[in-house]
């Protein structure tokens, strides 16, 4: 070895383990009986009979695509083959399941067997191999609980993971559309069925319900010989057969429906039909009547409709459904009580006097709610309406979401507030100062505005209050850079750029989901959303709305839902348990630890593409 090479060697590794407490002499012979090896990036380390010394660079072991550990400088490649110094048997040459290679340019010391058995009695060479064995042991147990408890999921027919086809009935009910009103209602009462399907030979054309004959028949005092393509609702939406029991209930409370039609993969084909009362009657037969305490609710009752959600929120949650169904079936649901709310406000009042729209901000203006969080929302009516009676309304839609639950928003977000209702022209006058004056207590109030979502009231006005923030928004690029200003001041959103087995040498041990993670996500989702025309919305809209526009590729697009759900599954878990939104790495899964870094590249790489557009 070159002298210098040598000496540079030596100051590499003096105060390593398996080199300290050594007069130099003796150890400038050892390092002489080594031997430095380079290797290329992505290389694959052939076995050798040693270790090697990381001098500078990194390397991961694997198992096929699964990065078992990273090892970086200082640390030491070869464990597998401690077997031989420690009990003489030959290490066989064959290639072995565990590999490591290079993650980049590596320079190591090679540590030949017969240097590792004159140093193996040192108590701090000891102290130190085996601490380095029980790190790795600890990983393998770990690494196997989590493989039987995966197993035993998988292993758990849960009822929200059971197919739709499993829980259908398949015995049909159906009319021709030329049947009479009267035939459809005695097939319903012969065949004890709350609905018939309207079939034209093997083709669906519509379905007809309880309600149906309620509301269109005997509410309008139709004739009894009235035809069923009368009174039916034509192309009723369907499901898949292979769908999942929670894509169902989805699939319900979002188009406010109770009966699907179940259909091949084709979708031409009904094979059979499903019902809200019956998936959650073969559920839980009390959750029904809780969903239809909701849509009944009075001001007396309305305290009761959270215990309701909740219960169906503790079972989704616990059912492990998808965060993104989750929180659709859950916002669905809270919807229904903003309905609800707003319908008793207007009737207190007397009526509405002319039309309005009613937006939710914040978490359910994101389509996020899971728990029932503090008032966030503001109402928009139109130019010339009577202000005085739009003040009541606020006030009492605001009295009433208190006797709901809902606690007053602190920050005073809400429609009782002046600031938070107006016609449109004055939101009009509000928005141009917020976007004239970007001071950082406006561009708090933008920030909140911009996540909102028409749940009441008239889209007309939703419409005309989107056109008026459109031309704002076209005028006003400044504004844009200053929410993006404003976000990279915030500091980006942490990257964690080591493989998950070594999360144990990290610095960091927990990280701010709401603070670190989500806020920063949605802020960076706004502004690419303003800048390309789409000012409300959830976030899972705005990103299809960025892919059709061309800012997002399909693959990113993808990647990002998968990011944002799999952090969105482990905030709602954490939150749900009573906990903070603050996650301590050492509470997840290796698995979980895996998908977290990855999110988090993919949500930096959302922050990015915002400041490259600004050049911030």
């Amino acid at each position: 070895m070159d002298p210098q090479r040598h000496k540079e060697i030596w100051e590499a590794v003096q105060l390593h383990p398996l080199f300290q407490g050594l007069e130099q002499s003796t150890a400038l012979s050892l390092v002489s009986d080594c031997e430095p090896r380079s290797y290329k990036k992505t290389e694959v380390i052939p076995p050798h009979r040693g270790l090697l010394v990381i001098l500078s660079g990194m390397a991961e072991v694997f198992v096929e695509d699964e990065v078992l550990e990273i090892l970086q400088k200082g640390e030491l490649i070869g464990f597998s083959n401690l077997v031989e110094v420690m009990s003489g048997l030959k290490v066989r040459d064959t290639p072995t399941a565990i590999q490591v290679r290079a993650v980049e340019e590596l320079e190591a010391l090679f540590v030949p067997f017969g240097v590792l058995s004159k140093r193996w009695n040192e108590p701090v060479v000891t102290e130190y191999l085996l601490a380095q064995v029980t790190v790795r042991l600890k990983d393998v147990y770990g690494s196997l609980a989590e493989q039987v408890k995966l197993a035993r999921k998988i292993g758990d027919k849960q009822t929200f993971m059971t197919r739709v086809q499993d829980l259908m009935v398949e015995k049909l009910v159906t009319v021709t559309p030329d049947a009479t009103i009267q035939d459809v209602a005695l097939k319903m009462f012969e065949s004890r069925t709350s609905s018939v399907l309207v079939m034209e030979g093997e083709v669906l054309t519509g379905i007809i319900t309880e309600r149906d004959i309620v509301h269109r028949v005997v509410a309008q005092g139709k004739n009894d010989q009235g035809r069923a393509s009368e009174i039916m609702t034509a192309s009723p939406i369907t499901i898949p057969r292979l769908a999942y029991y929670y894509e169902a209930i989805t699939s319900m409370l979002l188009n406010g429906i109770k009966h699907l039609p179940v259909t091949d993969k084709g979708g031409k084909t009904v094979l059979g039909i499903v019902t809200l009362s019956d998936l959650f009657q073969k559920k839980n037969a009390s959750v029904m009547k809780m969903i239809r305490r909701i849509d009944e609710a009075d001001e007396a009752s309305l305290p009761f409709v959270r215990e309701a959600i909740c219960d169906i929120t503790d079972m989704l949650i616990k059912e492990q459904v998808p965060a993104f169904s989750l929180l659709e079936v859950v916002t669905a649901l809270y919807d229904r009580v903003v309905l609800r709310v707003v319908e008793l406000a207007v009737a207190n009042l007397g009526g509405a006097s002319t039309k309005f729209a009613f937006f939710q901000m914040g978490s359910s203006g994101r389509g996020e709610q899971f728990m029932l969080t503090d008032q966030d929302h503001f109402l928009v009516f139109e130019n010339g309406s009577d202000h005085v009676y739009f003040k009541r309304l606020g006030v009492e839609i605001t009295r009433l979401f208190e006797v709901a639950g809902y606690a007053r928003c602190q920050g005073l977000m809400m429609a009782s507030e002046e600031q938070w209702r107006g016609s449109v022209s004055q939101w009009q006058e509000r928005l141009r100062h917020w976007m004239l004056k970007s001071t950082n207590e406006n561009l708090l109030l933008a920030q909140n505005f911009f996540s909102y979502r028409l749940v009441a009231g008239d889209e007309s006005v939703a419409k005309k209050l989107d056109s008026m923030i459109l031309e704002l928004l076209d005028r006003s690029k400044i504004f844009q850079y200053r929410l993006a200003q404003a976000e990279r001041a915030q500091g980006q959103i942490p990257m964690l750029d080591q493989p998950i087995r070594s999360l144990f040498k990290m610095d960091r041990k927990s990280i701010d989901l709401k603070k670190e993670v989500l806020f920063p996500y949605h802020h960076s989702l706004q502004i690419l959303s303003l800048l390309e025309g789409i000012p409300g919305g959830t976030p899972v809209g705005k990103i299809n709305a960025l892919l059709q526009r061309g800012v997002f590729t399909p693959d990113f697009a993808a990647d990002l839902k998968a990011g944002v759900e799999q952090i969105l599954s482990v905030y709602i878990r954490l939150r749900w348990a009573g906990g903070s939104s603050v996650l301590h790495f050492h509470s997840l899964s290796t698995r979980e630890k895996d998908e977290l870094i990855l999110s988090l590249d993919t949500l930096r790489e959302l922050q990015g593409l915002v400041f490259a557009r600004f050049s911030i």
